[in-house]
């Protein structure tokens, strides 16, 4: 038999649980939402759900995405809790589904580059150290380096290493831009974040359009690559640690190409020939996810550098 304090306990117990209830359809209908927004990778979605930045402590921004995927994992979990009529005290895990959903949630891309590089255009000696601008100038350029210099540190201190990173750069540079040149979507998907596969994809569309069959080959090994800009984006302004990083890389690389029209007739590119390519290419990694691993997330023009 019951004591009244018991009573009381459970008739409290009960009523959270039926608030619970009520609030959880709503964040699983957000979850949902904010989902179909970035499978459909439209620009009017992505701004309704990045209508502006956050910024945190050391200069990071934040991505107002965290919030939400703890939100909707609360939300999943009390789901189940409150379909299977269980007491609060009951401790409830998500199915495996579940849980698979969330660790995608976690790992989805910010969206966009942070500060995307640009060259800084040359100042001379007596301007930058005997004019009011120029020491405006110094001070932004040190900024600047400072922040990639904090960036790369954190990254240090997850085991990060130049030489391996830049052979698995090499090697994504090669899979990916001969992956385009197939058409193999599928495969594409894999090494890119959301927002790039969306813009690639209409690329592969694009030229499929005018060219039936493309011929590309890298050769080995890379000219140069070398670190332009390091960068993080915050996801939890309670929680320095859960970050994304962004790795701005300048890569020179000899490469063939062909082009071929529906006939098999050669239209563009001689593959007999080496042309010398830059590429500036930005990388993107959850700093707080264990399975997290290097992503393209966009590319920056090198025209911009001939400015």
């Amino acid at each position: 038999m019951m004591t009244p304090f018991k009573r009381l306990h459970l008739v409290r117990t009960l009523c959270r649980s039926s608030q619970i209830g009520e609030s959880s359809s709503y964040l699983l209908g957000s979850c949902k939402s904010y989902s179909s927004a970035l499978s459909n990778g439209s620009e009017g979605n992505f701004r309704s759900f990045y209508p502006h930045l956050l910024r945190g402590h050391d200069g990071i921004p934040f991505a107002g995405v965290k919030s939400l995927t703890l939100r909707s994992t609360m939300a999943a979990e009390l789901s189940i809790f409150m379909n299977n009529k269980r007491m609060a005290t009951t401790q409830v895990k998500a199915p495996p589904q579940a849980r698979n959903v969330v660790t995608q949630m976690a790992m989805t891309s910010p969206g966009f580059i942070y500060e995307p590089y640009a060259p800084r255009e040359k100042i001379l000696f007596w301007k930058r150290w005997f004019t009011r601008s120029g020491w405006i100038r110094t001070k932004n350029d040190i900024i600047l380096e400072l922040k990639s210099a904090y960036a790369i540190a954190k990254l240090r201190k997850k085991g990060y290493s130049k030489k391996q990173f830049y052979n698995e750069a090499a090697n994504m540079y090669k899979e990916i831009n001969t992956l385009i040149a197939n058409g193999d979507k599928k495969t594409l998907r894999k090494a890119v974040t959301e927002k790039m596969f969306s813009a690639l994809k209409n690329e592969i569309r694009q030229r499929e359009t005018a060219w039936r069959k493309v011929y590309w080959e890298m050769v080995e090994p890379v000219v140069k690559i070398r670190t332009l800009r390091a960068r993080l984006i915050g996801v939890d302004r309670k929680d320095m640690d859960k970050t994304f990083i962004q790795l701005t890389l300048e890569i020179l690389a000899k490469q063939k190409f062909e082009a071929y029209d529906s006939k098999g007739s050669v239209v563009a590119g001689d593959k007999s020939k080496e042309v010398l390519v830059r590429d500036i290419w930005v990388f993107e990694k959850s700093m707080f996810h264990p399975d997290a691993y290097w992503r393209l997330c966009g590319r920056i023009s090198p025209e911009v550098f001939s400015h």
